[in-house]
């Protein structure tokens, strides 16, 4: 009498486990992903209130908010309820970068480029935690302050890039339009670059220091420093221009004349706001929605250069970027 040989079931990660039994539509995918970006724009808007409010050691240490106490005590007052809110924000915002892992994962077909866009984002959340934390041990120095802002910028760039590639297919990129106006996209994105941390500088510079302590601040003359920010963001403008006259010249489509369209309306709203909160001893209202402008500026920066090219095949069921058969027969 045989014997019927034993058959070992291999063990699931809790991934693999949910991928057999789920399987999300691609506009649940296309959602799970643009929850994250929202999400980490929001930390942005955020983490500023934090700052704007004096909130910024609120909390007097991390990850506890005090030395005996997890959550904001009634004696650190409103401004502890502040920077504690802000704290928990983070477990939203890592509820909304874990749906779009476990959606990537579990997409038919499994698409391993969506999946690891998902945890570098993860991986940006918990830096940018130990980061924050660093932060307040070091009183709100201004550089880790800066840091803080710009590794928030890093994770909306993952996030934007993750959300457009769910309405793309994973072939190799073509392009959409010549290569000198690709090389002028990428003169926008490393300029936008350059205004951001110019930003910083101005903020560290600035009189929000985030708290109502001695909080040192960088050893720039704000005033200076505002100048030279305002001369990089036209000269951003002015390439946004230069992109927006390209485009039409080159016929591109008019998907990606759009984006251009929608940078130069965000580049004018953000620069009205500069200005005016300048003139009027920077506001901390104003400045709140200036943090927001600078996150939806370099969005709107990432998707004028994310639609100069297109990765046919795109998933089931998701209208991809339009096609323009003119467009795409251009030579890398």
């Amino acid at each position: 009498m045989h014997k019927r040989p034993l058959t070992i079931e291999p063990v699931l990660t809790p991934l693999a486990y949910i991928a057999r039994r789920w399987t999300p539509s691609p506009h649940t995918v296309q959602r799970a992903a643009l929850a994250a970006l929202v999400m980490s724009v929001v930390i942005v808007v955020t983490g500023g209130a934090v700052r704007l409010t004096g909130s910024g050691l609120g909390c007097d240490t991390w990850p506890k908010c005090t030395d005996d106490s997890l959550f904001a005590t009634p004696e650190q007052g409103l401004h502890g309820a502040i920077e504690f809110g802000n704290r928990m924000l983070t477990y939203v915002l890592c509820a909304a970068v874990g749906w779009a892992i476990v959606a990537a994962r579990s997409a038919k077909p499994w698409r391993h480029s969506l999946t690891r866009l998902g945890w570098l984002q993860f991986v940006i959340v918990m830096g940018n935690a130990v980061l924050g934390g660093i932060t307040v041990w070091a009183g709100l120095n201004p550089w880790s302050v800066a840091g803080h802002f710009l590794l928030a910028s890093s994770l909306i760039t993952v996030t934007t890039i993750t959300w457009q590639r769910t309405r793309e297919g994973d072939e190799a990129a073509r392009p959409r339009v010549p290569k000198p106006v690709r090389k002028l996209s990428w003169a926008i994105v490393v300029t936008s670059v350059v205004l951001i941390a110019l930003g910083t500088v101005v903020t560290g510079s600035g009189p929000h220091a985030g708290d109502s302590s001695e909080v040192p601040r960088m050893p720039f003359d704000w005033a200076n420093a505002a100048h030279v920010h305002a001369a990089a963001a036209w000269g951003v403008c002015a390439l946004a221009i230069a992109m927006w006259l390209a485009l039409r010249v080159v016929d591109a489509p008019l998907d990606t004349r759009a984006r251009a369209r929608d940078l130069l309306l965000v580049l004018l709203a953000q620069g009205v706001v500069g200005y005016v909160q300048y003139f009027t001893e920077l506001p901390e209202m104003l400045v709140g929605v200036h943090m927001l402008g600078s996150c939806l500026l370099w969005i709107a920066v990432l998707r004028v250069h994310l639609s100069l090219r297109e990765r046919p095949e795109a998933m089931p069921g998701v209208p991809g970027p339009a096609l323009d058969q003119r467009q795409t027969s251009v030579a890398v």
